[in-house]
């Protein structure tokens, strides 16, 4: 049984195919747009799946997209309306879009499979988030929380699943939302609303939680269940294009913060202020969610488990036993527990409680590979020089290279599934030297001098590095750093830092270059960022990924068995 799921329209457009309920592939429109965040209708995503799986559109048996349109829509309306006469602009500019284009959906869904027969199903937001968050775990049965801006009313969701069930109990609605809630400080300390969330979280660390008794008492309610009610004097998202209002403003004593205006200490506090709000707001609410459920496991979805400040915060000061966050937990993501809804759940299948090294597999390396006939015959079409390796010889390579001080490129197999590099399409540096954090940042990543990176660690060491005790695989939990003298690179200015664990069989490759770079330093960890710069999607193809060396500062790039240095350029 092949199942498709799609989501777009809103942002992190992705098409995912699953056979017989696993993912066999995964990928993001921006990767072959080269649109970063690309919302349109992912037909070159789903072409690719159906190539990938060699399969026509009348193979497929049935197809789900991520939410509701209509209801959507319904909800567009009916705020519009509670607003007005404020929002005419912002309406006069929304809903042509939803007339002419996003109601259609499935006449797109049609035309894009052509030949395609089957069922079209449309899960409310909240479940595809709830399905994604649970059938990428080895839970049999767990609590659900999801939280995001919002689905068609909901912006949190609570529930439990079982098996082949997942049932959404209660919810927070419109416009309430903490995610949104948290996307308004974005947009005010200067960051772009559903790309700059992270950044802000990022920016956090270094500010003082000095707003946060303002903020509880001016900017939202907050019940001992973790529900929340905004006050709506102070917010501008449900009738501008703005998230916040004059009245926020005036509340800070700061305008809105712009892209090139230089980040002052009141930013900085204003960020930690409301990250440490939205970690507060969550512990309660997973507090609440153990006490009805019972339960030992919980699963967490929406965009706002991408925070892995406040999931490490879960996960140490919680009630569960367990936690579990998928690899993409955002709208893109969505796409996958689209159709992991549909086979489970509206199919009535019975759940793969398969181990966590398969889970991690189907679920992370299922994007777009080249083999290393196919970079070589790209590099030997541009004339490109290169020296090449057998595996044992590129792995004490790449080591000795990254261990010398270079900046590595690493392309290797299927693309990774989610936001984050996680050691396929990544770039790779030394973590004991202290100034490789500027030096990326500046020369490489072209971005914000205070952004953080992460650390690639071999699973088995993850507590002799870090205060934590389980594997994080996806690159989604913060972590008290313990040994921040030997790995200052990867140690943010709050001595955490956002770890991604590295298991033998999950990723044999990209462990065992790590195990090398360990043989020549003792140090079992290396730094992992994304192969891309700011405002770019990841690379995809071996030409995308040599333009790397092309316009950073990259020492060299490693394409499947082949390495590439600066100076043969």
């Amino acid at each position: 049984m092949y199942n498709l799921g799609i989501s777009c329209y809103y942002h992190d457009s992705a098409a995912a195919l699953l056979k017989d309920g696993h993912v066999i592939a995964a990928v993001e429109e921006e990767r072959f747009s080269r649109k970063k965040f690309d919302d349109d209708f992912p037909h070159k995503a789903i072409q690719w799946c159906l190539d990938e799986a060699k399969i026509m559109p009348d193979q497929i048996d049935s197809v789900a997209f991520y939410d509701k349109p209509v209801l959507k829509f319904d909800r567009l309306l009916d705020n519009y309306i509670a607003v007005a006469p404020r929002g005419l602009y912002s309406f006069l500019d929304v809903i042509p879009k939803w007339i002419h284009k996003r109601l259609w959906i499935k006449e797109d869904i049609k035309k894009s499979l052509k030949g395609f027969k089957g069922e079209i199903i449309f899960p409310e937001h909240h479940l595809s988030h709830a399905a994604h968050a649970f059938y990428t775990s080895s839970f049999d049965e767990s609590a659900i929380l999801t939280i995001d801006g919002v689905g068609e009313w909901s912006t949190t969701s609570i529930g439990y699943a079982r098996n082949n069930s997942v049932k959404i109990t209660n919810d927070i609605r419109w416009p309430h939302s903490l995610g949104f809630f948290y996307s308004a400080f974005t947009y005010f300390l200067g960051f772009k609303v559903n790309e700059g969330e992270y950044k802000l979280m990022g920016l956090s660390s270094y500010g003082k939680p000095k707003y946060y008794d303002l903020i509880m008492e001016k900017l939202i309610d907050v019940k001992d269940d973790g529900s929340i009610h905004l006050n709506m004097e102070y917010f501008a998202f449900t009738y501008d294009k703005v998230m916040t209002s004059k009245k926020f403003s005036e509340l800070f004593g700061i305008q809105p913060k712009t892209k090139d205006e230089k980040t002052l200490q009141i930013h900085f506090d204003i960020g930690a202020s409301a990250q440490k709000v939205l970690e507060d707001v969550i512990l309660k609410m997973v507090n609440h969610i153990h006490t009805k459920t019972k339960m030992k496991n919980i699963c967490i979805g929406g965009g706002v488990a991408l925070n892995g400040v406040s999931n490490y915060k879960i996960l140490k000061e919680g009630p569960f036993e367990n936690v579990h966050i998928p690899p993409s937990p955002g709208d893109a993501g969505s796409a996958v527990g689209a159709a992991q809804y549909l086979y489970y759940v509206y199919h009535k299948n019975p759940k793969d409680t398969s181990d966590n090294t398969q889970l991690i597999q189907e679920n992370v390396y299922v994007g777009p590979s080249y083999s290393n006939e196919e970079i070589k015959l790209f590099l030997d079409s541009k004339n490109i020089s290169y020296e090449s390796f057998d595996e044992t010889a590129l792995l004490k390579k790449t080591a000795q290279l990254i261990a010398d001080g270079n900046v590595v490129g690493w392309y290797q197999g299927k693309m990774e599934w989610g936001p984050r590099a996680l050691g396929n399409r990544s770039i790779l540096a030394d973590p004991r030297n202290a100034e490789m954090k500027d030096i990326l940042n500046k020369k490489i990543k072209h971005r914000e001098s205070f952004r953080p990176f992460a650390p690639s660690i071999m699973e088995e060491y993850v507590s002799d590095y870090f205060e934590m005790d389980i594997p994080s695989p996806y690159m989604l939990m913060v972590a008290k750093v313990k040994q921040p003298e030997k790995i200052p690179a990867v140690t943010h200015v709050d001595g955490t830092g956002r770890l991604q664990s590295v298991s033998r069989n999950s990723n044999p490759l990209y462990y065992n270059l790590i195990n090398e770079f360990y043989k020549i330093t003792n140090i079992p960890v290396i730094i992992n960022t994304s192969m891309n710069v700011m405002g770019e999607p990841i690379v995809n193809t071996p030409a995308q990924a040599y333009n790397m060396i092309l316009k950073t500062d990259m020492d060299c790039i490693v394409l499947g068995n082949n390495i590439i240095f600066a100076d043969m350029k």
